[in-house]
């Protein structure tokens, strides 16, 4: 069983480079928790070099933007990696015409990679950031549109490969779902972004940046996401901190407390194995 600790302190001496995920970590995509904020600029004073790697599709400008508005202060870490930023290189390589499953506020994701963005029966590419209306949509409500594009076998590609997301008290969709609703549709997709082996290259290039080489083996990263965070940090070799309040809470929680053995359990028939975990970071 993962070891439980109560404070990031007590393992950070170990480690050179935290790699920490962002929704669900830092913030519930209303407002920051204070206590992640601290506990990462704390290992930052205590030497660790900090990126906050994110499966958000927006590049990485955008989501400091986001970060200051919610209350993230600048000392949280030192630099951010996103799906957005590595999806970026996905699209640079497919068709130049290219349809948006997404909010509007996703498009500078395209900027300067000379596609054109047009209407779904002109598009040669499908890049799915999200939902038009997260909070309303569920993916079969895409059937007929998807289904269209696997009939002219028009490529998927996923900028968020996170199933849901906390919002708030909410849980919410993300474009992960519709990519997986897509597969299911006979579609192929493709994707760059946690847990895939690109996101963490680029992250651990980010920390390089900051500090000069380091060891593998003095990585540690930080996340709530099983088949994300967990997957993609399991399939690098890294040492993982696992967050257990976060999108994953109600198949372990008892009376409002995570309950050790049910969450040994569950990790176990998910043969996962964090080496800590703690309820959140602090």
């Amino acid at each position: 069983m993962a070891q439980r600790i109560g404070d990031l302190g007590e393992v950070i001496g170990g480690y050179d480079v935290v790699l920490s995920d962002v929704w669900g970590v830092v913030h519930n995509g209303v407002e920051a928790f204070q206590h992640s904020c601290q506990a990462l600029a704390a290992a930052r004073k205590a030497g660790a070099t900090v990126v906050l790697i994110t499966n958000s599709p927006r590049p990485a400008p955008g989501v400091i933007e986001q970060l200051k508005a919610l209350g993230v202060a600048d000392d949280t870490y030192d630099r951010v990696v996103t799906s957005g930023d590595v999806t970026r290189k996905l699209i640079a390589e497919g068709p130049r015409k290219v349809f948006l499953i997404g909010a509007d506020r996703d498009l500078p994701l395209f900027e300067g990679l000379g596609v054109e963005v047009v209407a779904a029966d002109q598009a040669d590419c499908v890049v799915c950031t999200g939902f038009f209306d997260d909070e309303k949509e569920v993916p079969e409500d895409y059937k007929d549109m998807l289904t269209a594009f696997v009939k002219r076998d028009v490529p998927f590609i996923c900028a968020n490969p996170d199933l849901v997301v906390e919002r708030g008290e909410k849980i919410v969709p993300c474009a992960g779902a519709v990519a997986a609703y897509y597969e299911q549709l006979g579609g192929k997709t493709r994707v760059a972004g946690k847990p895939h082996k690109a996101i963490y290259d680029a992250a651990l290039e980010a920390a390089r940046e900051v500090r000069g080489d380091f060891a593998r083996d003095k990585v540690l990263a930080i996340g709530d996401g099983m088949p994300t965070d967990v997957r993609g940090a399991l399939s690098q070799g890294l040492d993982l901190l696992y967050i257990s309040s976060g999108i994953h809470v109600r198949e372990y929680t008892v009376n409002g407390e995570t309950d050790e053995a049910i969450l040994k359990e569950w990790l176990r028939a998910e043969q996962a194995a964090p080496k800590y975990w703690m309820p959140r970071l602090a």
